[in-house]
């Protein structure tokens, strides 16, 4: 398996998580930032591989193989955030594109040492869950982007997009990360923006921000 095929499985199941059971060529080009010929070149390889299925105007679709190999890959990625983060010191900003190196890394004994080693954590440091040696994910709370709620509501932070470190370094500025609590104050229409309130402060999260976090609603 080269890093290019591990990022095509890894990209393809991602966003099928995302409500659609076939991922568009032009999404998933846009996502591994390739062009539509070059995507869709891959897709036909995979396909004669059994990792993938493939229908033309329709987008692509893992296989079970090929969806064991994309969970592997990404069990493999958030186990070394966890290692990065809580043994190195790294940042949360710094901690996704090293282990986009070290999760092509393949060594079964190693990852399963590494992943005792830091006493089988649930969830990476973003918030994301890392599934077991079989490939099951630990039971996850119902979330909703945070730019869908409503005023009034009150949320937990449970997860946030690592995908940009621009983002990351924002939300780390105003404190906000997984296990936050926050009440949504007011929403402003016209430019999707919300006034959240994080223990005493107030802030003014633009609809981008908002649409980056994953929380769960608190009941009354």
């Amino acid at each position: 398996m080269s890093e290019s095929t591990d990022n095509y499985l890894k990209t393809i199941y991602s966003l099928s998580k995302q409500g659609s059971e076939y991922v568009s060529t032009n999404m998933l080009a846009s996502k591994v930032q390739a062009k539509a010929s070059s995507a869709t070149d891959m897709i036909k390889k995979l396909d004669q591989r059994g990792l993938v299925e493939y229908t033309k105007y329709q987008g692509v679709k893992l296989t079970p193989e090929g969806e064991k190999i994309a969970i592997d890959i990404i069990r493999r990625h958030r186990i070394w955030e966890v290692f990065l983060s809580e043994k190195l010191g790294f940042a949360w900003d710094e901690i996704h594109d090293i282990a986009e190196q070290l999760e092509h890394v393949i060594s079964p004994e190693l990852i399963e040492r590494l992943y005792t080693f830091l006493k089988q954590p649930k969830y990476d440091p973003h918030g994301d869950p890392i599934p077991d040696m079989h490939g099951k994910l630990p039971r996850i709370a119902r979330s909703a982007q945070l730019a869908e709620c409503t005023e009034g509501e009150k949320v937990k932070v449970i997860s946030v997009d690592d995908s940009s470190s621009e983002m990351l370094v924002h939300l780390a500025k105003l404190k906000i990360m997984p296990g936050s609590q926050l009440t949504i104050k007011k929403r402003h229409d016209f430019d999707e923006s919300m006034q959240v309130k994080l223990n005493s402060r107030s802030l003014l999260l633009s609809g981008k921000v908002a649409e980056s976090i994953q929380v769960q609603k608190i009941k009354s």
